[in-house]
């Protein structure tokens, strides 16, 4: 199996017994005093295993699935057997981050999900293959295009904080799935601006 496909399952089974056992929940979420008082560190990963509800795991997970292959194989590639994992569990890190520092003495705050992880999986995806086609619903999309369109709309989203979703861990989880894959591969920049200007549809 590969690491994707396990991180797929863990998600998945983790999610659904989380949602079906609130102290499991609330023992696995991303409570910041928790943290900065509790010490309980494990939280900065175990938030990315549980999920809201059904809807948000699908759509996390599906994701997932289609990107994941092709980023695992690029950071076995230049990390080794455990590329895969360290990138991903960084990016649950890397991602949620800010939002804990801004929040860490809220106790009202949570946050749960995988998103921030998935956005650095994408955006990994994107920076190798700026002009593949995304679907989006049912809409064919060239790769730079929805990343232009998702990072418009998530911060304007975040800017206007009407809802429960946390946008600041979907645009620091991209920022960091770019970031990270350069920093392994300079030439990726290079490569990058090259496909940009020769556009294949």
């Amino acid at each position: 199996m590969s690491i994707t496909l396990l991180i797929i399952a863990i998600t998945c089974v983790t999610s659904f017994l989380a949602l079906q056992n609130l102290k499991m929940m609330n023992e696995l979420i991303l409570w910041p005093p928790a943290v900065s008082a509790g010490k309980q560190y494990y939280r900065l990963l175990s938030y990315g295993l549980i999920h809201a509800d059904f809807q948000h795991l699908l759509f996390n997970m599906i994701t997932l699935y289609f990107f994941g292959s092709e980023a695992e194989r690029f950071y076995t590639r230049q990390i080794g057997s455990v590329g895969f994992e360290l990138f991903y569990a960084g990016a649950l890190v890397a991602s949620i981050l800010p939002s804990y520092l801004k929040n860490r003495e809220n106790a009202a705050y949570r946050s749960l999900g995988a998103s921030g992880a998935v956005s650095a999986v994408l955006f990994g995806f994107i920076l190798l293959h700026p002009w593949s086609t995304i679907i989006v619903f049912v809409l064919p999309l060239p790769a730079i295009v929805y990343a232009g369109l998702y990072l418009a709309y998530t911060f304007y989203l975040s800017k206007q904080g009407t809802d429960n979703i946390n946008h600041s861990a979907h645009l620091w989880g991209a920022a960091y799935g770019v970031v990270f894959a350069i920093a392994l591969d300079p030439s990726l920049l290079g490569s990058f601006l090259n496909q940009l200007a020769n556009p294949r549809f």
